[in-house]
């Protein structure tokens, strides 16, 4: 499940986005059970400095899974499967499978709201 959600425009770079999202869990409050961070190759780099200097406040652990150079075609990345699910899941919402919102703040309270209806449907399946 999201822990917390940035939408910004396409001229940001995901990985500067993901220090947004960082700062945002950090405004949150704590995350007790929150140890390990996973990221893809193309986070490396102003991220993993990032969570080098909250590490030992926080305990968090940032993880870049990597594809390796010698492996030829299409090889499926350790959790990178739990991203793409997610990104099915939120498809599913009409809101979200296409670009409606005008405002980012839009976008991320849909997303929320997809998630809340995600969790609950597990809580109590109908």
């Amino acid at each position: 499940m999201i822990l917390a959600v940035v939408v910004h425009s396409a001229a940001l770079q995901d990985r500067d986005g993901a220090l947004g999202v960082l700062a945002k869990l950090l405004a949150a409050g704590s995350f007790p059970r929150l140890t390990l961070i996973w990221a893809d190759g193309g986070y490396a780099g102003r991220l993993v400095r990032f969570l080098d200097r909250l590490k030992r406040s926080l305990g968090w652990a940032l993880q870049i899974v990597k594809r390796t150079d010698d492996v030829k075609g299409f090889v499926v990345l350790p959790k990178r499967w739990i991203v793409e699910r997610t990104f099915g899941w939120l498809g599913r919402y009409r809101r979200l499978s296409k670009d409606y919102e005008e405002q980012t703040r839009n976008s991320e309270t849909m997303i929320r709201l997809a998630m809340i209806n995600l969790m609950l449907h597990r809580l109590e399946p109908e």
